[in-house]
Parts: C-alpha cells; sequence; structure tokens
C-alpha cells in the first residue's frame, strides 16, 4: 500500500498575491532583467520584491539572470517528440512564451538536427535582445548518431553556423553537448574562451559531464551552468555534480525535467511513440513494465497536487525547483497550455514540512529502468 503524505493542505504561496500576475507580465520585464546587475543589494522595497522574479546562472562576470527560475526547451518543437508541430505555431508559442515573462531559450545544432536552431532564430529575432539564448556543440556534423567531434576547428565552425542560424551575432550560453574523449577537456574550454574574447560567445556551459570534467574546465574558463538530465525519475545528479556547482558556483540546468513527459501523467504503458521522431520508444524507462513499476511516483505527485490545485507536472518542477536556488529546470512543450502550467509552477513554495515529508514518501520508491542504453548511456557518463 503507497504511504500516505502528512503534509499540511495550504501552502504559504497559495497566500502570497504577488504571484497572482505572473502572466499580466510582459516582455519589459525580460529586457530588464538582461540589463539589471547581478549582485548589490537595493535599497527599495519595489527591486526587492524584483529580485524574487528571477534566477542566477554562474556568478560573477559570467552569470545569467534568468526570468522565473525557468526556461524553455525547444527541441521537441521539431525533434525526437513523434510528431512535428507546425512551424508557424512554434514561433507563435516562442513568442508568447516571451510575452509572459519567459526570457531564457535552449537549443542545439543536434536538435533536427540543425533545424531547430534555424526556428528558435526566426523566433526570437525580433526580440533577440530581450532574450537569453543556448545551444550546444560536440557532434560531428552537428548529428548524434555519427559520433563525438569537439576538435577546436570543429568548434568554430558550429559557432559560425549557429550564429547564422540563430540570426544574431552572438551566443549567451554555448554548450559541450556532450564530452569528447578524444579531445581533453582543458582545449575545449580554451577554445571557448577564445570565442568569449572574440564576442562570439558569452559564457560557456557543458552537459552531461562528471565532475572531474566540471572542475577541469572550470579553470580554464569559469563555466556559467551545468546542464544534466534531472528529474524525481532521474536523480543521479544529487550525487556529486550538483554539490560541485554549488562549491564552484556553477548554475544547474535540468533538461528533462518532467522526464520527457513521464511526469505528467499523460504518458503511460499503452503510449506508443514515432520511431522515425522520438527516442522514448527505445529507452528502457518508457518500456511497459517500467512504466507500471514506477506508477507510484505519479500516483504521489498527484495526491499531493490534488490537495493544493497543481497538477502532476508541477508538483514535480516546483520540487525541482525547491532543491537549490541556482537550478533552472527547461521543460519542453509544443501546447501553450502546458507553457502556461509549467510556468505557474514557479508559483508554488513549499513549507519545510511539505518539502521534507514528500521527498521521504518518494525517496521509498524505487525507479526502474534505465534512462539510456548503449553507447548513449556512456557518453552521459563522461
Amino acid at each position: 500500500m503507497k504511504e500516505k503524505i502528512d503534509i499540511p493542505r495550504v501552502s504559504k504561496a497559495n497566500t502570497t498575491s504577488s504571484r497572482r500576475n505572473f502572466l499580466k507580465v510582459g516582455s519589459t520585464l525580460s529586457a530588464a532583467l538582461l540589463t539589471a546587475p547581478v549582485f548589490g543589494a537595493s535599497s527599495t522595497k519595489e527591486n526587492e520584491k524584483a529580485d524574487t522574479s528571477f534566477r542566477t546562472l554562474g556568478s560573477g562576470k559570467h552569470s545569467l539572470k534568468v526570468a522565473y527560475g525557468m526556461g524553455l526547451g525547444c527541441m521537441g518543437m521539431s525533434y525526437h517528440r513523434s510528431f512535428i508541430p507546425s512551424r508557424k505555431e512554434m514561433i507563435k508559442l516562442i513568442r508568447e512564451a516571451h510575452d509572459v515573462g519567459v526570457n531564457f531559450f535552449d537549443t542545439a545544432e543536434a536538435y533536427g538536427p540543425l533545424v531547430n536552431e534555424e526556428l528558435v532564430g526566426e523566433a526570437l529575432q525580433p526580440i533577440r535582445k530581450s532574450v537569453l539564448v543556448a545551444t550546444k556543440f560536440g557532434f560531428k556534423n552537428g548529428a548524434p548518431a555519427q559520433g563525438l567531434d569537439s576538435r577546436s576547428e570543429r568548434i568554430k565552425q558550429v559557432v559560425e553556423h549557429s550564429l547564422k542560424s540563430l540570426r544574431t551575432d552572438y551566443i549567451d550560453l554555448f554548450y559541450q553537448h556532450r564530452v569528447d574523449p578524444n579531445v581533453p577537456i582543458e582545449e575545449v574550454a580554451g577554445t571557448v574562451k577564445n570565442l568569449i574574447t572574440e564576442g562570439k560567445v558569452r559564457n560557456f556551459g557543458m552537459s552531461e559531464c562528471n565532475a572531474e570534467n566540471l572542475r577541469r574546465a572550470h579553470k580554464v574558463q569559469p563555466l556559467t551552468a551545468l546542464q544534466s538530465e534531472y528529474s524525481l525519475m532521474t536523480r543521479q545528479p544529487e550525487n556529486d555534480v550538483i554539490k560541485v556547482c554549488e562549491e564552484l558556483g556553477i548554475g544547474f540546468v535540468p533538461y528533462s525535467p518532467i522526464s520527457r513527459g513521464m511526469l505528467t501523467g499523460y504518458l503511460n504503458e499503452r503510449s506508443t511513440y514515432n520511431p522515425n521522431n522520438d527516442n522514448r520508444g527505445s529507452l528502457p524507462r518508457y518500456q511497459r513494465d517500467a512504466v507500471i513499476a514506477n506508477w507510484p511516483v505519479i500516483d504521489t505527485l498527484k495526491e499531493f497536487g490534488d490537495q493544493r490545485g497543481l497538477t502532476v507536472a508541477q508538483v514535480a518542477l516546483a520540487w525541482l525547483m525547491a532543491q537549490k536556488p541556482f537550478i533552472v529546470p527547461i521543460p519542453g512543450t509544443t501546447k501553450k497550455a502546458h507553457l502556461q502550467e509549467n510556468m505557474w509552477s514557479t508559483n508554488y513554495e513549499f513549507t519545510s514540512d511539505e518539502l521534507n515529508n514528500l521527498t521521504s514518501v518518494l525517496n521509498k520508491i524505487k525507479i526502474v529502468g534505465d534512462r539510456y542504453t548503449g553507447t548513449a548511456a556512456e557518453q552521459t557518463k563522461k
């Protein structure tokens, strides 16, 4: 029998009236966050309130302020999510995201490959100066199936192509998508450092690297963020890299924060995926038996959310953000309703008892099924 969650029914966030006007915040907020100083105390109550409307990735001159502490992952708008929605509608959705305060957008050359950057670039061109754009390098010809390539000459090729695709003259955050064992991480960091000096890139990030590589890269070029899979289905980063990020002043950006849609309650053991444009059908965690075995997580989040007017996805995202103040998830979506749902999760603030009790119940649920298989699984460990 599933353990009952003994938690007070009313959160302090439910009585915070300042949060109710979230969707009234327009693009002026995004612009203000980009130009505001990262450090320094304010003497006005108005500015003190504004401080709750962003989270900071990184530290010092290599920091970025992300509105509401949540970005938008754009991959699924053109890649790996079974159907490919209308390009026109996705451009509209990205701009609508900006209109409600989102200022951090994530893409990569590998998404498509190459086509997702073009989509994001077209969508953000009219509002480029008021947003932060993150993209990634690290594969031969931008195609993961062809293998890794983080040679200096390849990184320089990627940045030029990305700038053109994104219709911009600088990239706010340039990640190494996966660590290339054939290229010393110091060389990679040095190449990006040179691109920062040239003004083509403003900040350096890494994705799915281990603690050792994170430290080595950071010594050469201070990192703004580490992006890795992190959700209630994938909690390994809690054991090592999140601690290192906290120590070094590096932000942490969870991708797949609702586990590729699994932590919404909309997917189940009967869900099917297009093998030509979706990796979930081949992943162990999305197989029928694993989905059934992991369903207690959904039940637990639903029970908590039902008592507070929250959806399963909102509880999952709110829990993630409650772990550390430098965590900035980037849930993806192709639907305006889900965009709104995800962003409203930033309104919720756990009491200490709520968070401790919910986490205690979740800690007792054993997750079944690996998140990747074969070569892909090995790459994520580097």
